[in-house]
């Protein structure tokens, strides 16, 4: 970008993305209810956190995602031992087949 240092683009923020997949028959309200609990986290350091149900576009797709951005890894270490995330988990737990997890670097937005 012009105007825009390169060394802006260099800086990176911890991205932590979850695909859960449910075992069949799952009430929606519940689930919806807990991701609610989710979308419900305040948790210092955290800079973006999306959760969506899947659009159902694709036959073999994972029943929902959550991408969160963290400004570092003390900040998702932080998340992860948080009180109302782990309440959150334990509600989701006897709904789930399978989950995945992955935590990786990518650059931030040098205007956020």
């Amino acid at each position: 970008m012009p105007g825009v240092p390169r060394r802006c683009y260099r800086v990176t923020v911890i991205r932590n993305v979850v695909l859960v997949k449910l075992k069949p028959g799952q009430d929606p309200a519940e689930v919806a209810d807990i991701q609610d609990d989710f979308r419900r986290l305040n948790c210092p350091g955290t800079l973006s956190y999306t959760i969506g149900s899947d659009l159902g576009l694709r036959d073999g797709n994972w029943s929902f995602a959550i991408v969160a951005d963290f400004a570092d890894a003390h900040a998702y270490r932080a998340y992860d031992l948080d009180s109302a995330h782990n309440r959150a988990r334990a509600r989701l737990a006897p709904l789930v087949e399978q989950i995945a997890r992955a935590q990786f670097e990518v650059p931030r937005d040098p205007f956020l």
